[in-house]
């Protein structure tokens, strides 16, 4: 029968709590490769004329240690570790901010999440079969022509960004090598930086695809939703139930303990606390009965009933009916006030 429903209902937290821990998230790997890669596309440019006076350095120092190997036969061994030592200084910045930047990019899209069962080889993916009906399904189709979008987009963009520009990059083959360096370093920083912008926005409203499909697949019968409601909290007609037989029980308490009570303090009308105490008695006085609604309104109709004085007292009695559970004696911080209601109390009865 839930087969045949259609699925109207938003997916509960539970299913959304189950579906996270098997790893299914609304994740954008566009999203991801556009952070990163307009990341270090800044993180380039911020860096440039560090990077491009270590890298002459590097190139000197090259040259230089070649010249000495072809005249005095140095060892081509020591150039080489050199050479490698020194591209990787050169190299490691920039693997080191991608790496952390590539690791907080998915942590704000999806957070932590450790997955065993995403560690598990699944063989029906080698099925070249299944790899063609995927290829061709409606979510494959949706992925090409998405890449198909990102090329024509960005390729525009390259396109336009350069457009303009021929004839100044022309002119750098007859200009000075420095100046024409900078020129075309100048365009290459403007077609990355705006492809980078183009990509990201992109990126976002795929990310906001992907939610919208996540949200989709997770969509619930409502037939499903009755019955995680039973597996989580119980059958409606058992929980019925045993609200009932819980609001009989708090309802002969207060029949059987409200009229030995001292006094009930109330808020005066949304709660009522019956107190117990007597003088010369062992022991501070004792909650006997309390409630909320209907229930503080039945212990103020039996107190009224069987003479127990009701007292307004709408700090003592929220306190009392938050912190202390029926049959337990009230706390130290509560004596002086409760003190003062039983005095007021003794004082009305002497008088009448």
């Amino acid at each position: 029968m839930a087969g045949q429903q259609e699925k109207t209902e938003k997916a509960t937290p539970k299913r959304m709590q189950d579906a996270r821990k098997k790893g299914q998230v609304a994740k954008s790997t566009d999203l991801s490769a556009a952070i990163l890669l307009f990341g270090m596309v800044l993180f380039l440019y911020a860096t440039r004329l560090t990077f491009l006076g270590n890298l002459a350095r590097y190139l000197a120092g090259y040259f230089s240690e070649v010249g000495s190997l072809a005249i005095e036969g140095a060892s081509p061994v020591v150039l080489l570790t050199g050479t490698v030592a020194d591209i990787a200084g050169l190299i490691t910045p920039f693997l080191l901010a991608a790496a952390v930047l590539a690791v907080a990019v998915n942590l704000i899209q999806v957070g932590f999440i450790f997955n065993p069962e995403g560690l598990r080889p699944k063989f029906t993916k080698l099925n070249p079969l299944e790899g063609i009906k995927r290829l061709f399904s409606s979510r494959g189709l949706m992925e090409a022509g998405k890449s198909l979008l990102k090329v024509i987009i960005l390729g525009l963009v390259a396109y336009l960004t350069i457009r303009g520009q021929f004839g100044q990059i022309l002119d750098t083959l007859r200009e000075d090598p420095v100046v024409g360096f900078n020129t075309v370093a100048n365009l290459v920083w403007r077609i990355f930086l705006y492809g980078s912008l183009a990509y990201l926005a992109l990126a976002v409203a795929d990310f906001r695809y992907q939610r919208y499909m996540m949200d989709k697949s997770l969509k619930m019968t409502r037939q499903e939703v009755k019955e995680e409601m039973r597996s989580t909290e119980g059958d409606p007609v058992i929980r019925g139930k045993q609200r009932a037989r819980r609001r009989q029980f708090m309802l002969n308490l207060i029949r059987k303990n409200v009229p030995k009570a001292t006094v009930v303090v109330t808020n005066p009308t949304h709660l009522a606390v019956a107190l117990s105490y007597q003088v010369g008695g062992k022991g501070a006085p004792r909650v006997v009965a309390k409630g909320a609604g209907e229930l503080a309104r039945r212990i103020r109709a039996v107190a009224r009933e069987s003479g127990v004085p009701v007292v307004e007292n709408l700090a003592v009695a929220r306190f009392l009916y938050r912190n202390v559970d029926v049959g337990a004696e009230i706390p130290g911080q509560l004596y002086q006030a409760v003190a003062q209601i039983l005095a007021y109390v003794y004082r009305t009865q002497k008088a009448g």
